[in-house]
């Protein structure tokens, strides 16, 4: 072996000297904190570190620098695959959401960084209206305008960017060869909507429940407010999970939960099974205290958005399950529509002005969503549907069949007359305008297609629901707008 000599063993004492150096170095920065050495670098692994601090609960379990290595600097996308994701979520965030939820509710979860702030925002209400913070500009319609085509503010995200958008939403994802849809942005008559700012709604509405209720329609507007709050909220720091007919978005960050709850006629019926309710005999419950089984879940809510329609629409005859008045004996009744879908509005508006405070709450009732079944209705082909369709109808005038005024003229009669103000969202028109907009047939289907569908697409697509990122997104910037500048 040969010796080493005097400068072999400087060399090697330098060698080792920065090797040890480097080591110390790397263990300093994984023991403090990192915000205050590198801090662009390592805004994720801080959001997975925040709640570690101050003695919050912890959103990972086990192997938490190894997940925390995977992640990028902040405004890159992570290396995970949104399957793996989903896994992380389901595995271990949801593990302590009933911890994590008590402690919302106590107020023991808390940002620091953004308490700063949180008593300016959470000041007084602009005109005694709760959340209100201005008001929208004098003679202002914003449900009156027309569809601008916009490539560089819309979408405000996409499908890969939030994986809470249902597979029967993700047109991309099906095979949807366009994207023109997602780029059309409302614009009223003589005004222009505030930008949606979701750091500004969700420190607004710090401490509160957002609840919306009704079908799959009110569903897709409830993903569509989801996506486009989690921008605000950090990466790990959020929570989702189903209890049967409720969905629950909590963000600990804020103290706020993103509520939906499946309830398509409001009252009580055949189809309240949030998953198997595909029911061609439906049955609605109308008698006196047929809305408290589900009403129970909305008691604490501080913004309600309702919506039922749809679900209304069979032409035929309603059946109205009913209870006499002397023994209570149920029979079934058949009514008009009409006067079918007035009977469950009342029923809403009565509990409502049971258990709603005006002074702390505020209520929505969505507007008709239309559907697109005949596109002879806008100059296209006599058997055509909102297959094939790109773009949106230019006619202002237009108003197809796909929504139906006299089920809107009974929204208006019965929600007019009301001790609580419930404010309609007015979508309908604005709605009816997009034909494109629709899931069409790139979406994730129940059923098997046959051979005569494969050949025909018009004869299986779908005309009622809409694709996400898209038309839901301006329902609610309207609901932003209208829930802070009435």
């Amino acid at each position: 072996m040969r010796l080493l000599t005097s400068s072999n063993r400087k060399r090697s004492y330098y060698f080792y000297l920065v090797t040890l150096s480097f080591i110390i170095f790397a263990a300093i920065l994984y023991a403090v904190d990192f915000t205050s050495i590198l801090k662009h670098p390592c805004l994720r692994y801080q959001q997975l570190e925040y709640s570690s601090q101050r003695q919050k609960p912890r959103a990972f379990i086990g192997n938490q620098r190894e997940r925390a290595a995977l992640i990028r600097k902040e405004g890159e996308e992570s290396l995970f695959t949104q399957a793996d994701e989903a896994k992380i979520l389901d595995e271990e965030v949801i593990v302590n959401f009933e911890a994590v939820s008590k402690q919302v509710e106590e107020g023991v979860i808390f940002d620091e960084d953004e308490e700063e702030g949180a008593e300016e925002l959470e000041g007084e209400n602009h005109g005694g209206v709760p959340f209100a913070v201005g008001r929208t500009e004098e003679g202002c319609n914003v449900f009156s305008g027309k569809w601008v085509y916009d490539e560089v503010s819309r979408p405000h995200y996409t499908e890969r960017q939030c994986r809470f958008i249902s597979p029967q939403m993700k047109c991309q994802a099906f095979g949807r060869p366009d994207k023109g849809y997602q780029h059309w942005r409302w614009q009223p008559h003589g005004c222009s909507l505030p930008s949606f700012n979701a750091t500004f709604m969700l420190r607004r509405l710090r401490g509160k429940r957002i609840l919306f209720v009704g079908d799959s329609l009110t569903k897709s507007q409830f993903m569509s407010m989801i996506c486009l709050l989690q921008r605000a909220i950090p990466k790990y720091a959020k929570f989702h999970r189903h209890y049967g007919s409720h969905t629950i978005f909590s963000a600990p960050k804020y103290r706020a939960t993103i509520e939906f709850y499946w309830a398509p006629f409001l009252v009580e019926s055949n189809c309240d099974n949030a998953t198997v309710h595909r029911v061609m005999d439906r049955i609605v419950h109308a008698y006196s205290g047929s809305i408290n089984r589900h009403a129970q879940h909305w008691k604490g809510a501080d913004v309600l958005i309702f919506n039922t329609y749809m679900w209304w629409i069979t032409g035929s005859p309603m059946k109205i399950l009913r209870r006499s008045r002397k023994g209570g004996m149920e029979f079934i009744k058949l009514m008009e529509t009409e006067d079918a879908y007035r009977l469950a509005l009342k029923r809403m508006v009565r509990w409502l002005e049971k258990n709603m405070d005006p002074q702390k709450t505020r209520v929505f009732f969505s507007g008709l969503s239309p559907s697109h079944w005949r596109s002879i209705e806008w100059g296209g082909e006599r058997d055509g549907t909102c297959y094939n369709q790109t773009t949106p109808i230019a006619d202002p005038t237009y108003w197809g069949s796909g929504a139906s005024k006299s089920m809107m003229k009974v929204i208006d009669q019965v929600l007019s007359n009301t001790t609580v103000p419930i404010t309609i969202l007015n979508i309908t028109q604005l709605s009816a305008y997009r034909k494109d907009a629709h899931t069409s047939v790139y979406k994730q289907l129940p059923y098997q297609l046959t051979r005569r569908q494969r050949k025909n697409p018009t004869s299986y697509a779908d005309c009622v629901h809409w694709c996400l990122p898209g038309l839901q997104d301006t329902w609610n910037e309207l609901l932003y707008t209208k829930l802070f500048f009435p």
